[in-house]
């Protein structure tokens, strides 16, 4: 196991000699990244990593002979915890196979820039999205490999007891998030009575193709949110991307609104803003799960929730691709549960079918 002050070794994988290059010479600039290698296709990429015994793997989608997507599938017989980035491009085309590079075990993805001849937009892309996901998934690959699991201080006892029933799932998550939801989502009944909010980080037009891809494994109906939508149960809406989406009553119902206020936690949508509405909308009625994903956002809102009596449950470090919101909210304590992704689901299931907040919980 490498020692914590050595650099991450990072194997570059691209058919386009220009993008290898590009991609390699921002990556040696960083002083904590090492470029071990390059692949111009998939099948290489295999061999390569065999070879190099890279930290860090990033992947494009469209090769000749072995395509991005399969070779996932094949690292990850053989490297199940090797993390994986996609390069995506932000097309329909795209994002459709982003999402099935995720759902193959690939760890996260970069956008490359839509118009493929400015070098000044690729360098600002990679040194913006591509290095701090590098940094992120390597620390915790090797905060695995240590076997040095985060302690988790006692809960912060709730301000106020609940006194009704759940009324309203929210969730939210970023890096890892959609193979979460596809663990999640599914095991909650078609009767289950409460509506569903979720807030992903990603961006226009992979929230959409993201909510049609869980809508075919849901028992519930899984849809992008739109300005206006009533938050109805049996309903799940996936916040749009590069909108931020609040749950705000209007009269007798539940509504979604859709604004472009400015980012949060450089987030557009952000869990804060979302949980922070449903707080307000729902009072100690809010059950929140916070998923796997880069950064913090959720922490502050987690707790509003909480002081207004309702419960936050969160993915633990075990089972997260990157524990940095669930972990932030677990230890600034305001988890009421931290649960492995494989029980997520039925937890919440069992907690938003009891009818009466009283019954005991495990």
């Amino acid at each position: 196991m490498r020692h914590a002050g050595a650099r991450i070794r990072v194997l570059v994988v691209d058919d386009s000699v220009v993008i290898r290059r590009l991609v390699t010479d921002l990556l040696t600039a960083d002083s904590a990244i090492e470029v071990v290698g390059t692949a111009q296709n998939g099948r290489v990429s295999l061999a390569k990593v065999a070879e190099l015994k890279p930290d860090i793997v990033t992947m494009d989608i469209e090769m000749p002979d072995m395509n991005g997507i399969d070779a996932v599938k094949a690292l990850r017989r053989t490297n199940p915890r090797l993390p994986v980035i996609m390069f995506s491009t932000l097309t329909e085309r795209g994002a459709s196979a982003t999402l099935e590079a995720l759902a193959s075990g690939a760890s996260d993805y970069v956008t490359k820039p839509s118009n493929a001849g400015s070098v000044a937009q690729s360098q600002q892309n990679i040194r913006e999205q591509l290095i701090p996901k590098i940094k992120a998934l390597a620390g915790t690959r090797r905060l695995a490999a240590a076997g040095q699991p985060a302690r988790i201080p006692p809960t912060i006892p709730s301000k106020i007891s609940r006194t009704h029933p759940f009324g309203v799932l929210a969730i939210g998550c970023s890096t890892g998030g959609p193979d979460a939801l596809a663990h999640v989502l599914p095991v909650l009944p078609a009767d289950l009575g409460v509506p569903v909010v979720v807030v992903q980080h990603m961006p226009p037009l992979f929230t959409r193709l993201l909510a049609q891809r869980l809508d075919n494994q849901c028992r519930l109906r899984v849809t992008e949110a739109e300005n206006g939508d009533k938050v109805v149960p049996g309903r799940v809406l996936i916040a749009p991307g590069g909108f931020h989406m609040e749950i705000v009553r209007r009269g007798t119902d539940m509504q979604v609104r859709l604004t472009q206020e400015p980012p949060e936690n450089f987030c557009r949508p952000a869990v804060d803003v979302m949980f922070r509405t449903v707080a307000k909308a729902y009072g100690d009625r809010t059950l929140a799960v916070v998923l796997t994903g880069m950064g913090r956002d959720g922490e502050k809102s987690s707790r509003i929730i909480r002081d207004g009596g309702g419960e936050v449950y969160v993915q633990d470090e075990a089972t997260s691709v990157v524990w940095g919101m669930p972990g932030a909210v677990a230890l600034s304590g305001l988890a009421d549960k931290v649960l492995p992704l494989e029980r997520l689901g039925p937890e919440v299931a069992g907690a938003l079918m009891r009818r009466s907040p009283l019954a005991v919980t495990s």
